[in-house]
């Protein structure tokens, strides 16, 4: 079986998180990484921007923990239906308060060090033949490599160009956030249901809180702008209206994200390993995409130093990592699912809250279903 020279390249085409943490991965297992992204560090992503505390591990093996930056540790959860009635529990095993802005950068610095090559660039097509793939850039220039990692995120022109079957269906969903200035328990991350979506606040680095919500374009269709949606229906929700009173923006503007996909998505296409977003998309309600991100990252790199390194075929890295990602995945996908539609029905949240109140380890065991268990190492 074929042994790739560590002077062939892995590419990897987006840097958020998922592409980020690969590339210092792949690159510390002795492989020449170049990483593409069309954006420059640092900028703001949407995103809940908590981390579970089941990630440590895996960040600590591979020197990246990010120390240097000022966190919020986060170990209360609350959660409110649009009448005000809320529930609490501790999470059990608790994150980490972090902004993307800061984080990414954060990764990008270590890749850097690490000797990650970064090109800023749009890819505009990525085709396999003969056992590598060629990767074309919007500026025409060509790339060769023995593995691609697909880390774009949740809408990209290459699912298009891909034709993955989650782009023929039309999504309704939209992501807003801002960061703002305003009181809210450092330990805490909250959850707020309103009538169209539900809305996230959590403590960042800088004495920020992020605020991001989602909803779907229905919603915000019947609103001006986003000012008189927040005003008008986000504010019914007295928890809400209590934050906004007093709350200040960090942002002149809010980032706003749509046609945010929930759909199943492959874990492989066209032989490219599919990470973080690329691969599948939790809920928000669940807070725990980020770590989802990265823990896909670790089960590629892990499967593509076997075929890398001549220990497995291609096909078998392939149908490898699609069993590890369901495997690790797909009961909290379902569990965020089923979370999902549950809270677009009010009377049935309402119901659940009821039920969570009276007994807060029912909200415990919820909120241990959107989660995994520690990374103990690098595989």
């Amino acid at each position: 079986m074929k042994r790739f020279k560590s002077k062939e390249k892995c590419i990897i085409i987006g840097g958020g998180l998922a592409g980020l943490i690969s590339s210092i991965d792949l690159k510390q297992r002795g492989y020449e990484v170049e990483l593409i992204e069309k954006r420059r560090y640092p900028f703001h992503r949407v995103c809940g921007e908590f981390i579970s505390n089941e990630v440590r591990p895996y960040l600590f093996s591979l020197g990246i923990f990010p120390h240097e930056i000022n966190y919020v540790n986060i170990d209360q959860f609350i959660l409110s239906s649009e009448t005000g009635r809320f529930a609490q529990c501790r999470m059990q095993m608790g994150g980490l308060g972090i902004s993307r802005y800061s984080l990414d950068h954060f990764l990008y610095t270590k890749a850097l060090q690490n000797g990650v090559l970064f090109t800023e660039a749009t890819v505009e097509e990525v085709v396999f033949e003969d056992s590598h793939f060629k990767v074309r850039l919007a500026n025409s220039e060509e790339r060769q490599a023995a593995l691609v990692i697909g880390a774009f995120g949740k809408r990209s022109a290459l699912d298009k160009r891909l034709n993955r079957a989650f782009m023929k269906e039309r999504s309704a969903y939209m992501g807003i956030k801002w960061h703002m200035y305003a009181e809210l328990p450092a330990n805490t991350v909250a959850l707020h249901h309103f009538r169209g979506g539900y809305a996230g606040l959590s403590r960042v680095e800088e004495g920020k809180v992020n605020f991001c919500y989602l909803t779907t374009g229905d919603v915000f269709r019947q609103y001006r702008d986003i000012d008189d949606m927040e005003a008008g229906l986000l504010r019914k929700n007295p928890h809400l209206d209590d934050f906004l009173s007093s709350a200040t923006r960090a942002f002149e503007k809010p980032e706003v994200i749509s046609q945010v996909s929930f759909a199943a998505k492959a874990a492989v296409e066209e032989h490219i390993l599919m990470c973080g977003d690329a691969a599948g998309l939790i809920h928000p309600l669940c807070g725990n995409g980020m770590a989802m991100a990265i823990h896909s990252a670790m089960l590629a790199c892990s499967e593509a130093d076997r075929f890398l390194s001549g220990k497995v075929s291609r096909l078998e890295m392939e149908r490898a990592y699609s069993r590890q990602w369901k495997k690790a995945f797909h009961t909290r996908l379902t569990f965020g699912k089923y979370a999902q539609k549950l809270m677009e029905s009010p009377p049935l949240f309402a119901g659940a809250i009821r039920l969570a109140t009276a007994s807060p380890y029912l909200l415990k065991k919820a909120v241990g279903l959107s989660h995994g268990k520690p990374l103990l190492q690098r595989a």
